[in-house]
């Protein structure tokens, strides 16, 4: 149980270093797909039915198991506990962010959105931040849903 005494003084390096691994998980999500389109198009374009290739059925779960292993080793460099309260909402949650930022402004607002959501998230690790993180992250959930489905 942490306590405001045996709390980490410095939260804020370590929620820089989560937001810019989220930023970072954003842009190469965000890219792969990208490129898994113009492979699947440039494959797909002599059929006139339904296409599917094999990087077409393997992107989600390739991205998710790189975010996954990639927030595990991070957040075990960083210090940031529980991890297990903090990565699955990060994996899971974090499409609704990125693709209504996408699909507002860009591929750099998903980056943006996804350094934004994983700061968030990885603030609910320190007992000080936890409503903070829960209100911006909440924030951002809502924001992306009225984005999405106006």
């Amino acid at each position: 149980m942490n306590t405001l005494a045996t709390e980490p003084p410095h939260a804020v390096p370590r929620v820089a270093g989560a937001a810019v691994t989220g930023a970072v998980l954003a842009a190469g999500a965000v890219h792969h797909l990208a490129w898994v389109k113009r492979h699947s198009d440039r494959a797909c374009e002599t059929t006139d039915g339904v296409c599917f290739t094999w990087w077409d059925l393997t992107a989600l779960p390739l991205i998710t198991a790189v975010a996954l292993i990639t927030l595990i080793v991070v957040y075990k460099r960083l210090d940031i506990r529980p991890r297990l309260a903090v990565i699955p909402p990060t994996i899971l949650l974090a499409p609704l962010p990125l693709s209504a930022a996408q699909t507002t402004a860009g591929w750099w607002a998903a980056v943006v959105a996804g350094g934004a959501w994983s700061g968030c998230l990885a603030l609910t690790a320190w007992r000080r931040f936890r409503v903070l993180g829960v209100c911006a992250s909440g924030a951002l959930l809502l924001a992306s849903l009225v984005v999405l489905y106006r």
